[in-house]
């Protein structure tokens, strides 16, 4: 029986030709951007990180300096195929398989690769790009299978909310007509794949472009009494879970019920414009501290109970060198010196004024209450000589 059951198994992969990959561990991650000339060192971000627990990161390019720095660390790290190369990629398949060998090879596997995005926020925007997204997918994805890389690293890409005509309430949730023809045969290929589905979801967003209809305590996790989808007669109080349900329900249209939604973005900004109501420090650690503790809870939607919540913060650092509004360059858990932006219970490389107590300073932990014994018991031992 046992036998039968493995040859049985053996031969739906073989038929199949693809073997399911998850690119996360746990439920937690961080977005690593560097559009910046002062954040730390990819080895300081790595002693960052480490100290901070956290297990998964994603890049928006294959950094050689971060790969190699982040050898041997089990960090899960999901690079990216820029942009500008996905017209080429779709045109011409030895082009994914050399930018393969050359920046994802050479680290492989002490480096924990576990996905590539090809592209970032394609649909939606120029037209010829959102043409050449699902040859460049395919394209990516035969030169893994080629390397003998596609049972270890997943192929994905982000979307942002602009590839949605209505997201509320969640039952509502409908993807553009307009996205169709090339969400369709994605769709399609990642569910022959396995890949979830990414999704970059802004509460923060929502809220600067309509504060007067949106409840804050609502968009940050807060207290507030919610609101009921009058289809499901589910219960909300935060929208985050609303527009990953959302999400669900639009793919459930065309019928993907099965696939995973996993947020490839989320966070709110500390410091914004005028015009960008809501970008305080104040509600940056709430809703930051906030989706912590819930993606940490390890529990499922109203209307995916089963179906484990997943995110990545937007962003690990305050970047710079951002161009846009203000928002764009204060995202950041940490400041361009690696200190905390604001206290929702990470450790800095440096030490704060958003909290004095504890930092990490060259991958050594100086924890307030360590200090705090180690006087005591000077001072004892004085006392008793």
């Amino acid at each position: 029986m046992a036998n039968s059951s493995f040859i049985c198994l053996l031969f739906i992969l073989l038929f199949n030709g693809s073997i399911v990959v998850h690119a996360f561990t746990g439920t937690y991650g961080v977005n690593y951007g560097k559009i910046s000339d002062n954040i730390p060192s990819p080895e300081d971000v790595l002693k960052l990180l480490r100290s901070n627990k956290i297990k998964n990161i994603r890049i928006y390019d294959a950094d050689h300096r971060v790969l190699r720095a982040f050898s041997g660390s089990g960090i899960e790290i999901s690079v990216c195929l820029p942009n500008e190369l996905l017209i080429d990629a779709s045109r011409n398949g030895s082009i994914a398989l050399e930018w393969i060998k050359l920046n994802l090879q050479p680290f492989l596997p002490d480096t924990s690769i576990s996905g590539i995005a090809v592209g970032n926020e394609i649909l939606g925007g120029d037209i010829a790009i959102s043409e050449a997204l699902v040859p460049a997918v395919k394209s990516v994805y035969r030169a893994l299978r080629r390397l003998r890389l596609s049972d270890t690293i997943e192929v994905s890409t982000p979307h942002s909310e602009a590839i949605f005509s209505s997201t509320y309430p969640p039952s509502n949730g409908t993807f553009k007509e307009s996205m169709m023809p090339y969400l369709g045969p994605l769709l399609h290929f990642f569910n022959r794949v396995g890949s979830p589905f990414y999704i970059n979801a802004y509460p923060f967003l929502a809220y600067k472009f309509d504060p007067s209809h949106i409840d804050i305590n609502y968009a940050l996790f807060q207290p507030n009494k919610g609101i009921v989808d009058p289809k499901t007669n589910l219960h909300y109080d935060n929208m985050f879970d609303a527009m990953v349900d959302a999400t669900y329900v639009a793919l459930e249209k065309v019928g993907y019920k099965k696939m995973p939604v996993i947020v490839s973005e989320t966070g709110w900004a500390s410091k914004g414009d005028d015009s960008e109501p809501g970008a305080t420090p104040k509600n940056a650690r709430t809703y930051n501290f906030n989706l912590h503790k819930r993606l940490m809870l390890k529990k499922g939607t109203p209307y995916r109970p089963k179906m484990v919540a997943k995110g990545y913060v937007f962003a690990l650092f305050n970047e710079n060198l951002k161009p846009g509004p203000t928002s764009e360059r204060n995202f950041g858990l940490f400041k361009a010196d690696g200190s905390i932006a604001y206290d929702m219970g990470f450790k800095g490389l440096v030490p704060s004024s958003a909290s004095s107590k504890d930092f990490v300073l060259r991958g050594q932990f100086w924890n307030f209450q360590f200090l705090t014994m180690v006087a005591c018991a000077t001072i004892l031992i004085l006392f008793i000589e």
